[in-house]
């Protein structure tokens, strides 16, 4: 028997567990659920198109982990902790053989962050997909952009550069040893949410963001919405350890410093605060490096080891590009 709409939700989408905070999932006309007393609510979405965000040929595990890891790392840029998913997807059919591993994928990863399907919509079209993700944290305590300070460190977590570089290799803009290709493919179609970091810098950062559109343009989102400005080291950017080895210099500092899709935090904490944010590096088990310093004076400059300054023509991605 062919698989319809409805097969569809009841067989891949409602069976899935309810938290005890949802008092009414998949199935109605809405859901209903009902958060602690005393928290803020935290939303976001994202959308992924196929042949913009992902191939039309990927594996639909790899869309699914991606799909729910971007919307997961909008909650932990402002340290929240995620709670409920509406999932909307528009398909060119309901084929078991693909949709069985996205479904799998996406609930495997859902229930490792305590997060619920509660609601979404589904359509014939073209493989879209929109997440609209919600998340709590306590009352007046979520991290902002517009929070950084003169004086304050810059951090960032992991490496970047490396899901740029995979996206290249894939279209044939560069090419990669192996050894190089392999893990920045993963990091491409599987980025790691930050999720467990973000709730832990609550207490020590002053602003923070993912970087899902390049380092330099997503610390201008900072720099502007907190109205300051920063100085950075730009080869004290984390980066894999055979990246500057195998890419040339003009190839290393785009992509390390704008081509976005990594999906690490960005963050600002003062200086006293160095101690605290190792030791909680260490707890939740994610590099963090210090990539510069937030001053008063507004504008960005990135500058070599030499004292040079290093200027990019395009400072990250544009979705309308």
């Amino acid at each position: 028997m062919s698989l319809n709409e409805f097969d569809f939700i009841r067989r891949y989408l409602q069976a899935q567990p309810q938290q005890d905070a949802v008092l009414l999932g998949i199935g109605d006309d809405a859901a209903l659920v009902r958060p602690e007393a005393g928290e803020d609510w935290c939303f976001s979405t994202d959308m992924m198109l196929a042949g913009r965000h992902f191939f039309a040929d990927d594996d639909p595990a790899d869309v699914a982990h991606k799909l729910l890891a971007v919307n997961l790392s909008d909650m932990a840029a402002m340290g929240a902790r995620p709670h409920w998913v509406l999932l909307s997807a528009a398909l060119p059919a309901l084929d078991e053989t693909w949709l069985a591993p996205f479904c799998q994928t996406l609930f495997a990863q859902a229930a490792a962050h305590g997060v619920a399907l509660i609601g979404g919509d589904t359509t014939r079209g073209e493989r879209v997909f929109n997440i609209t993700i919600a998340g709590t944290l306590p009352q007046g305590r979520a991290l902002r952009r517009s929070g950084a300070q003169a004086g304050d460190d810059i951090w960032v977590s992991g490496v970047l550069g490396a899901a740029a570089a995979g996206l290249q290799h894939l279209t044939g803009r560069i090419r990669l040893p192996e050894n190089l290709a392999a893990p920045c493919v993963a990091a491409l179609r599987r980025p790691q949410a930050r999720v467990a970091l973000g709730q832990a810098l609550l207490p020590v950062a002053h602003a923070a963001i993912d970087v899902s559109d390049g380092l330099l343009q997503d610390l201008g989102h900072i720099l502007t919405a907190s109205g300051v400005g920063a100085d950075i080291d730009a080869e004290r950017v984390p980066c894999l350890p055979l990246f500057k080895k195998a890419l040339p210099a003009d190839a290393v500092w785009p992509l390390l410093l704008a081509g976005g899709d990594d999906y690490e935090l960005l963050f600002t904490a003062a200086v006293a605060q160095r101690a605290a944010i190792e030791t909680l590096a260490a707890a939740v088990g994610v590099s963090l490096t210090r990539i510069g310093r937030i001053r008063a004076e507004a504008g960005l400059n990135c500058r070599l080891n030499d004292g040079s300054p290093l200027t990019l023509v395009r400072q990250g991605y544009d979705h309308f590009d």
